[in-house]
C-alpha cells in the first residue's frame, strides 16, 4: 500500500520529536526506578532498559538531524504532556514500577505503531526500530506473575493500577493531540476520527491482554 502521508508533511518532524522526549523521559524514569530494585538483577534489567532507550533517542536525534531539525527545542513542546503523565502516574513499589514499564510503555507503542503504518517507508523504519522490543519484557512478566501467584490482595491492587495507567496514558494522548494539529493530521490520515475511536477500542482489548499475560486479570 502506498503512504498515505508525504515525507515532507510537518508531522513527521513533530511525531520524531514527541517519541525522542519520551525516549528521554522514560531513560531518567527507569534510571531512578531501578533504585527501587530488590536485588542487583532487578537493577541491572532496569539500567539495560534505560540504555536502550537513549540508543533509541540518538536513532531520532539523527533522524531529525538528516531532516534539518534541531532536536533539543524541537521535542521540549512536549515536555508537559510526558511529564505530566510520569507524575500522575509514579510508582509507589518494584512491582508498580515493573507494571508501569511493561503495560504504560507498550501502550505509547500502539499508538505511535497505527500512525507508523501511513507514513514512508523510511519515515515507517525509524518509528518501528525505536518502538522494537528491547527483551527484556520477560523479566517483568516473570517477576510481576511470582508475586501475584497466590496473592489476590497484590493481584488486585496492580490490576487497579494498571487501569490507571490506561486512563492516564489515554488522557495525556488527548491533551497532545488536542495541541498539536499537524499530529493530528497524520491521525486523520490513517482514517480520521472513526479511526482514531477503533484504536482507543482496540487499546482497550490489548490492555487487557496484557494484565492476562501479567497474570492480573
Amino acid at each position: 500500500m502506498a503512504p498515505l502521508v508525504s515525507a515532507d508533511h510537518p508531522g513527521i518532524n513533530e511525531l520524531f520529536a514527541l517519541l525522542a522526549y519520551g525516549e528521554v523521559a522514560a531513560f531518567y524514569r527507569l534510571t531512578e526506578e531501578a533504585k527501587m530494585a530488590p536485588n542487583l538483577s532487578g537493577r541491572i534489567n532496569m539500567a539495560a532498559m534505560a540504555a536502550a532507550e537513549m540508543n533509541h533517542y540518538e536513532v531520532l536525534r539523527d533522524a531529525l538531524a538528516r531532516r534539518g531539525v534541531d532536536i533539543v527545542p524541537s521535542m521540549t513542546k512536549y515536555a508537559s504532556a510526558l511529564e505530566n503523565y510520569h507524575r500522575l502516574t509514579t510508582p509507589s513499589t518494584w512491582l508498580e514500577a515493573l507494571v508501569k514499564t511493561f503495560v504504560g510503555d507498550a501502550m505509547a507503542a500502539d499508538f505511535y505503531l497505527e500512525i507508523a503504518d501511513v507514513m514512508p517507508a523510511e519515515v515507517a523504519d525509524v518509528v518501528r526500530s525505536v518502538l522494537s522490543e528491547t527483551g527484556h519484557s520477560q523479566f517483568v512478566v516473570s517477576e510481576v506473575r511470582a508475586a501475584v501467584t497466590g496473592s489476590d490482595r497484590q493481584r488486585h491492587r496492580l490490576a487497579l493500577w494498571s487501569r490507571r495507567l490506561l486512563g492516564e496514558a489515554i488522557t495525556q494522548a488527548q491533551f497532545v493531540l488536542a495541541e498539536h494539529d499537524e499530529l493530528v493530521e497524520l491521525v486523520m490520515a490513517g482514517g480520521g476520527l472513526s479511526q482514531m475511536t477503533d484504536f482507543f477500542d482496540r487499546l482497550q482489548n490489548t490492555h487487557n491482554s496484557r494484565m492476562q499475560e501479567l497474570g492480573l486479570a
